[in-house]
């Protein structure tokens, strides 16, 4: 492995070294370009890390100098130079300057085009959540909870996100008051996000009071749960329900999987996982769920930014692993909602298969808008809350 550090300006003329894997049949070989990454930062732990899972990279201290790694980077003329599939900035670098790099990539297409990721490793909690708060970082990463296998998962993952994204958009000619009208859309569906989540909120306090008495006084464990979902853009974030089910429900899934509803003899492709009159469901997390009120928790996720009230509902990531091909990928263009387009258009209906909730999913995508948005909303049963084991 050859690593390119960029430790200062006065260093930024040294030579590049790059490693490329040369694949030999015959007579014949084949240069073959392996992911590469791009590292801003200082901790030596996070390179080595990368060092063992990719084949090239990069390395800069600072913005000023991964500015101009890139610069160079987009001018060579070697056609064995490439731009990195992934930057990684480590979470300490200063968010002004973090902004500043974001308007840097954003002006080129095919910079554009590359996953922008923050390391937190060893961050305090409340810079996470700020970090969050930054729409151009597309997810939130922890080197050591990576093998070499998972991060290029990830990575490529990220990849066909960020390029679809950034394709649609340059190739939708659109006038400028149609794209104020786009913007102004995205406005108001965050405004009515915050303002509907928050009186909810108010409102039900009592209840879920209560409902967190009920869930205590049946069981033994805690009265959410709380699990790590996939939403827009792939970025994961911490989902909120009432616990409905036993503590120990997840780790039963293998034990219960012929009874689920979905289609359980493919071997490749989309998997979701769901059960009718699922056995590990509590008598309180029955009625909670036949009420809808499990889902109460979910506004705290609506108010964070994490979702909105309408859209694609966020995935386990062992569902949302299942979805990562050009086919599906689309579904995570969308926002993750607490209701969306396939619980008003299936609900209720067994014989939903995966490709049709995928489509709709991908449908949404492709539409969604504020003003459809209400109208999902007007045509769902139980308005914001939805009724489900998702």
């Amino acid at each position: 492995m050859e690593l390119k550090y960029l430790l200062n300006e006065e260093k930024a003329t040294r030579r590049t070294y790059r490693h490329f894997t040369i694949n030999t049949s015959g007579t014949e070989a084949a240069t073959v370009k392996k992911l590469e990454f791009f590292y801003i930062g200082k901790k030596s732990e996070n390179i080595d890390i990368l060092i063992r899972s990719f084949e090239s990279g990069y390395a800069a201290e600072n913005i000023s100098n991964a500015k101009a790694m890139l610069t160079r980077l987009m001018g060579s003329k070697d056609r064995q130079v490439a731009v990195p599939d992934v930057i990684i900035a480590d979470i300490s670098v200063d968010t002004e300057g973090l902004q500043e790099l974001n308007r840097f990539l954003a002006s080129n297409k095919i910079l554009a085009a590359i996953p922008f990721v923050a390391e937190a490793s060893g961050a305090h909690p409340a810079d996470i959540e700020r970090f969050r708060n930054f729409t151009f970082i597309d997810e939130i990463i922890f080197l050591k909870d990576y093998n070499k296998t998972t991060i290029h998962r990830k990575v490529s993952f990220l990849k066909k996100v960020k390029e679809r994204q950034v394709n649609e958009f340059s190739n939708t000619t659109i006038s400028n008051n149609a794209n104020a009208r786009k913007v102004s859309g995205v406005i108001f569906k965050r405004a009515f996000d915050i303002t509907v989540s928050s009186l909810i909120l108010l409102a039900a306090s009592p209840v879920m009071l209560f409902v967190a008495l009920a869930i205590k006084l049946e069981s033994r464990g805690p009265v959410f749960y709380i699990s790590k979902r996939a939403g827009r853009g792939y970025k994961i974030f911490d989902f909120y329900k009432f616990r409905t089910m036993q503590a120990d429900a997840d780790t039963k899934v293998k034990d219960f999987s012929h009874l689920n509803q979905y289609n359980t003899n493919q071997t490749q492709g989309p998997v979701f996982f769901k059960i009718n009159n699922d056995p590990r469901i509590t008598k309180i997390g029955n009625f909670l769920r036949n009420t809808s009120l499990d889902e109460l928790p979910q506004l705290l996720n609506v108010l964070k930014g994490d979702m909105s009230l309408v859209g694609n509902r966020p995935l386990p990531l062992y569902e949302a692993a299942t979805l990562t091909t050009d086919e599906w990928a689309k579904r995570f263009m969308a926002p993750a909602g607490m209701t969306g387009l396939w619980q008003i258009k299936k609900r209720g209906k067994d014989e939903m298969s995966v490709e049709e909730r995928i489509t709709l999913d991908i449908d949404y995508a492709d539409k969604y808008s504020f003003l459809y948005d209400l109208w999902i909303m007007a045509n769902t049963p139980s308005a914001l809350l939805q009724k489900s084991n998702a």
